[in-house]
This record gives structure tokens, C-alpha cells and sequence, in this order.
């Protein structure tokens, strides 16, 4: 089905511009445009641009690039399928969460939330910012998901609704933590993996620094507890076993303690913190259509 191959490239193209996003941060480029928004330094096309400006200036337009393409996918939505159809209601909320992700975008470069920032106010700005990336991305997962003329109708009853309803909750708050953690390695880069240790646990180190532990020790308890939810799952809904998604949960966990790790041993840099988050995307998506395709086989 087109329609179906559209919302999959268009899932694509946002999961792109959220890792160079990624970039972004990492390089501490959000300045590169001055506190102008949408303008970047009070003009369209800034002459003799720093290369912190580029990498600014281009995340802004493939952002642009994706917000058009969720609105084409919306209005195909309700071209193509009738109200009330989950694959409308998806799309639906794909804009709307696309639209609060470019406003929360204009709020850290007007609130100057960027850069060397190093306040709780950026650190709160950045977790709430993962979570609404993380809803566009369901959406959007969603929308290819049911994009049948008739999907399956879920059902809802039965314990899987929790396991499930407490999986997608803890890798939202895993993810929030893993954005908070991230920011405290750009701002503050540590020598060697014992420095890095020594402050995590000192009382005088910023507090960025200090909340890092937190996002390993929940990625854990958070992956040990998905190995067992697809257990759980898969003995109450039998059907769900046959879901390739079912497979790749344990898979992508398993995948992004790799990164994880390798993170953390080699002191973040860029393209690890990238792939980390490459990962963490993907392990939601994952965690999205498990859900999607449990619920659609009956306890």
C-alpha cells in the first residue's frame, strides 16, 4: 500500500532529523544561529556562516522537510481512510506532536537554553523534549501500524494491558534520564572513566554530573523488566509469539547495552552518543508495535 510505504519513509525521515538533533547538542552548535528563530542570525541565509551555524541551519531544514511531510501524511489520512480509522487518529496526532516538537525546537534557541548551558532548566527543557520525540515517533510508528482498510481491533482486557502500559512508561523514563545524562557528558567530559566515577559520586560536582548515575541504573531494572514482559505477554497472548516485533524487543535491548557500555568505557563521544540514541529510538519503536500487535491478538 503507498500510503503505508509513505508513513514508513516519513517515520525515516523524522528518526534522521532527531539524530542530528542529536548532533546538535553534542557539538553545542543550538547557538549557531544567535537567539533568532525561525531566521538564523536575523537573516534566511546567513553569509559567511561558522560551521556551528551550518549544523544549526540544517537541522532546522530537515525539520521543516519533515514537518511538511507529516502534513501530507495527515491529509492522505483523511483522504484515505474513514473517521474514526486508527491509522486518521494516528496521523492526527503525528501533527500535532510534530508541531509541539519545531515549537519546543523555537524554545531553546529563544530561551537561550543552548550551548554552555548548564542550568536544571535546560535539563528539565531537554527531558520533556525526549519525551515529545519519543510520542512523535509512537505516532508515527502507529500510523503505519494500522494502516489497513480494517485493522484488527485491540483488545484491552486481561494483565498484558500493565505489562505493556509499565514497559512503554519506563522507556520513556529511561529515555528522559539518557537526555539528561547526555547533556551532563557534553558540558562536562571527563579524562578517564575513574574521573568520570570519582565525580558522579562527589557532593561538590555539578549536579548534571551527579544525576548521570541514575540513567545506567534505571536502563537495567528497565531491560531486565522488558525481558520479562515479553515473557508475561507472550504466555497470555499466545498469538503475539508469531510477531516479529516480539523478537526484536529482547534483541534491541540487549543492542543498546552494547552501545550503552561501550558509551560509558570510551567517555561518550559524538558518534557513540548518536548511536546510543539511534538505538533508544529504535527500542522505542519496537516497544510501540509489540504493543500495538499484542493488544491486537485477544488474551
Amino acid at each position: 500500500m503507498r500510503f503505508r510505504r509513505y508513513a514508513w519513509s516519513t517515520l525515516g525521515v523524522n528518526l534522521a532529523v532527531i539524530l542530528w538533533g542529536g548532533f546538535v547538542r553534542a557539538t553545542g552548535s543550538g547557538a549557531g544561529c544567535g537567539r533568532h528563530w525561525p531566521l538564523c542570525n536575523g537573516v534566511i541565509l546567513p553569509r559567511s556562516p561558522t560551521a556551528n551555524t551550518l549544523i544549526e541551519l540544517a537541522h532546522r531544514t530537515t525539520s521543516g522537510v519533515a514537518l511538511v511531510l507529516v502534513v501530507v501524511l495527515f491529509w492522505w489520512g483523511r483522504r484515505r481512510f474513514p473517521a474514526g480509522h486508527r491509522a486518521r487518529t494516528a496521523a492526527a496526532w503525528s501533527l500535532g506532536l510534530i508541531v509541539v516538537e519545531a515549537l519546543i525546537g523555537a524554545g531553546l534557541v529563544l530561551l537561550e537554553l543552548v550551548a554552555g548551558n548548564d542550568s536544571l532548566a535546560r535539563a528539565g527543557y531537554l527531558a520533556a523534549h525526549l519525551l515529545n520525540t519519543f510520542l512523535l515517533l509512537g505516532a508515527l510508528s502507529l500510523t503505519v501500524a494500522w494502516s489497513d482498510p480494517e485493522p484488527a481491533r485491540l483488545d484491552w482486557h486481561g494483565a498484558a494491558r500493565w505489562w505493556l502500559g509499565i514497559g512503554l512508561l519506563a522507556v520513556l523514563v529511561v529515555g528522559m534520564t539518557g537526555a539528561v545524562a547526555a547533556l551532563g557528558d557534553t558540558l562536562f567530559p571527563s579524562s578517564s572513566l575513574a574521573e568520570g566515577l570519582r565525580a558522579d559520586a562527589s557532593p561538590t560536582a555539578h549536579l548534571l554530573v551527579r544525576l548521570r548515575v541514575f540513567h545506567p541504573v534505571l536502563a537495567v531494572l528497565t531491560g531486565l523488566y522488558l525481558s520479562v514482559m515479553v515473557w508475561r505477554v507472550g504466555r497470555s497472548r499466545p498469538g503475539v509469539l508469531e510477531s516479529r516485533w516480539t523478537r526484536l524487543v529482547p534483541g534491541t535491548v540487549l543492542a543498546q547495552f552494547g552501545v550503552g557500555l561501550t558509551n560509558l568505557l570510551l567517555l561518550a563521544p559524538v558518534g557513540l552518543q548518536l548511536a546510543h540514541l539511534l538505538v533508544a529510538d529504535l527500542l522505542w519503536i519496537v516497544m510501540v508495535r509489540f504493543a500495538a500487535d499484542a493488544l491486537a491478538n485477544p488474551a
